[in-house]
């Protein structure tokens, strides 16, 4: 038997809480906001390398270059896409609108989505995409 005595109930413990999307959205918001802080560090490494020269910039290029830096800025991308949409979602929000828990699931489901798909045109936009290059695409009129 627990030697709880207080009258109110107790908190649910995560074992037993039901998760749902705008539980997951908020966290996912909250995780995004410290990877920009991680992301913006590294985006400064490498400005810092390349006031320096090339004797710092070439290994940070050639780790950048490599499949899991490209991971990484695709992250950070797909963090910064996220944490914007969720902050826009978060002000309608605090305006008093959207507070519905069906249509604040729907956004919040609509802000991953729509964060992963403006992080891949980002890269494709921009050429980032290996073996794409948006400006000369095959079959396009010339």
């Amino acid at each position: 038997m627990s030697s709880w005595t207080d009258k109110r109930p107790m908190s649910p413990h995560v074992q037993v809480w039901k998760w749902h999307l705008t539980m997951a959205s908020s966290i996912l918001h909250r995780v995004t906001g410290v990877g920009n802080y991680v992301g913006i560090v590294l985006v400064i490494a490498w400005l810092f390398a390349t006031a320096v020269g090339p004797d710092l910039y070439e290994p940070l290029a050639g780790l950048i270059g490599s499949i899991w830096g490209q991971l990484i800025l695709f992250g950070f991308t797909l963090s910064v896409c996220y944490h914007l949409l969720n902050g826009l979602r978060h002000l309608v929000m605090d305006a008093g609108a959207g507070l519905n828990p069906k249509f604040a699931g729907f956004t919040a489901g609509l802000a991953i989505v729509l964060a992963a798909a403006l992080a891949v045109a980002i890269w494709y936009l921009a050429g980032l995409v290996p073996g794409v290059d948006p400006i000369n695409m095959t079959g396009a009129a010339s």
